[in-house]
């Protein structure tokens, strides 16, 4: 089986480039006033990963532990970056508590795949674990975001009732328990919508990438599924981390609820 890849001129990547200017025209002729977000997003994906793209070079020409661990810093904290950026309405604290989740959970999640299941040698290994660690942390970005937003929505949709509870004698974590299972079904809304098609509805980035560069279906098979697995308990780990911190920062050691504007 042929494992090298067909080079890309930059004559076919402005080819490939002109899908997104259609795409920002059928969205100007409909109406929809996301073309200018869309050439944007268009033209950061670009610079992003143009710079990637030789930060890694050099990285896997360094081989050593440091710069690799400054790089998946990095790319965690622009994971927190970008997730603030898509929830519009934030809990208190926001940014602390996503980021302690996203580096536990991620970390966490990635560092098991890697070591115990792959067995990296040397641990550190860039063509490995960076990668790897961008799979997990932007599959796991879309549950992230929907937990925070979905748990500042329903406490402020749930104030009342929650007040109400606490009057009752309720403890701070009984009065928000609806709300955080609610939060918490629609973070893995995503993961179980992916994997319930995936395979028969679409062939997935991992596996599509190792079977363009030569590798064996099979193999790929199986490095997608235990991708996908790792992907759900970061997912999971993630958004509990996230909605345990957050339900927190809306109450005060007595129990009660904090006000509006804290």
């Amino acid at each position: 089986m042929n494992s090298v890849l067909s080079d890309l001129s930059m004559v076919d990547l402005a080819l490939v480039y002109g899908l997104v200017f259609g795409a920002a025209g059928l969205a100007r002729l409909r109406r929809v006033g996301q073309e200018k977000e869309l050439l944007w997003s268009s033209l950061r994906m670009l610079l992003q990963l143009g710079v990637v793209g030789y930060c890694l070079k050099w990285v896997f020409a360094v081989n050593s532990p440091l710069p690799v661990l400054l790089l998946l810093v990095v790319m965690g904290g622009f994971a927190v970056q970008v997730i603030g950026e898509r929830v519009k309405d934030k809990m208190p604290r926001f940014y602390r508590v996503v980021a302690i989740a996203i580096f536990t959970g991620c970390g966490s999640a990635t560092f098991f795949f890697c070591t115990v299941v792959i067995g990296l040698t040397p641990w550190y290994d860039p063509r490995y674990l960076i990668p790897l660690t961008g799979m997990i942390l932007g599959n796991s970005m879309t549950g992230v975001s929907l937990a925070a937003e979905r748990l500042a929505g329903e406490m402020k949709e749930r104030r009342l009732e929650i007040e109400t509870a606490l009057c009752l004698g309720a403890s701070a974590r009984q009065a928000s328990e609806e709300a955080v299972r609610s939060a918490f079904r629609a973070a893995l809304i995503p993961t179980i919508n992916a994997m319930a098609s995936m395979g028969i509805v679409f062939l997935p980035g991992m596996m599509t990438g190792q079977i363009l560069s030569g590798t064996e279906p099979i193999l790929a098979v199986k490095y997608q599924i235990a991708i996908m697995c790792v992907i759900t308990g970061s997912v999971a780990i993630t958004s509990f981390l996230i909605l345990l911190q957050g339900t927190r920062t809306y109450f005060t050691q007595a129990h009660q609820l904090r006000g509006r504007t804290e």
